[in-house]
């Protein structure tokens, strides 16, 4: 098994944040595993994107040219200039909120996550990439979702923990999103 997957969306919606809990949940489930950040040259508000791969077997390159077999795009940029870089039968997963076209593309699987209007549902805007996380966890199954609790208990560090439960909830909706 391996899933090569890459995040994009604005500096701000939390991207790179999005790889680092999936790549440190691979950890977690002692598989190799790579993260390779992008950033535009304004921080938040231009471009960010990560490659993440997740694997049972050592990872040789963490770039993803072309071979990615999902994306998860937050905004249109994003859709436009990655989509391309899919497999055939690819995941495309598309925030919704914030994107209203449609794939150029017909040989992928595209789902449509009304991230924002979800965070926003559960109270805190700031947990739509957690929702579209969840909703790729509940597609591939790459790593559990009790893996990914422990890599944000670890990343949030004890000044946070009340935050778990919440992103806990945007795991699950987002995983219910794809249901």
């Amino acid at each position: 098994m391996t899933e090569k997957i890459i995040m994009a969306g604005f500096g701000g919606q939390g991207v790179m944040s999005m790889g680092q809990l999936l790549t440190y949940a691979g950890m977690i489930e002692n598989k190799q595993v790579s993260w390779l950040p992008s950033y535009g040259p304004e921080m938040r508000g231009g471009t960010a994107n990560c490659a993440v791969i997740v694997s049972d077997s050592p990872v040789g390159s963490p770039i993803i040219t072309g071979d990615a077999t999902a994306a998860i795009v937050m905004n249109l940029p994003s859709l436009v200039k990655f989509e391309q870089n899919l497999i055939p039968k690819g995941n495309l997963i598309i925030n919704s909120s914030l994107i209203e076209e449609q794939p150029k593309r017909d040989d992928v699987t595209a789902y449509f996550i009304p991230a924002n209007e979800i965070a926003n549902e559960i109270g805190n805007s700031k947990v739509a990439n957690i929702v579209m996380l969840g909703a790729y966890l509940e597609l591939t199954k790459v790593v559990s979702v009790d893996s990914v609790i422990e890599a944000l208990k670890k990343v949030f560090g004890p000044d946070k923990q009340h935050l778990v439960p919440l992103n806990k909830e945007a795991l699950e909706r987002g995983a219910a999103a794809v249901k």
